[in-house]
């Protein structure tokens, strides 16, 4: 290989289309039997704000989870939504739904 295509090599190519789809199928699947224990254990018409807060929460993971899907499908997975560099591929075998490098991530919240 040479070095220009070692270079063009996105970090989803590193981990490979099936690898990241796995991850966020794993990541996804953990969040809603989160979800349903979450809900599960709340009281009909509780208005607890933990419990809240932590559906709320586990919400927006899965929505994360679903649009780093869509950047799958798009071929864009691994690719800073903000400026556009490549997510390190260590970043994205952590937190598979990553959209941004971590650079940009500090600079968002």
């Amino acid at each position: 290989m040479s070095p220009d295509a070692a270079r063009a090599e996105t970090p989803a190519d590193r981990i490979g289309a099936d690898d990241a789809r796995r991850r966020l199928v794993h990541e996804r699947d953990a969040r809603l039997a989160q979800l349903t224990a979450i809900e599960g254990e709340a009281p009909p018409g509780s208005t607890d704000a933990l419990l809240t807060a932590q559906t709320a929460a586990i919400r927006q993971v899965l929505a994360e989870i679903e649009q780093a899907e869509a950047r799958l499908a798009a071929g864009t997975y691994g690719t800073c939504v903000r400026c556009a560099e490549p997510v390190p591929a260590e970043r994205l075998e952590i937190l598979p739904y990553a959209r941004c490098c971590v650079g940009c991530q500090e600079h968002t919240g």
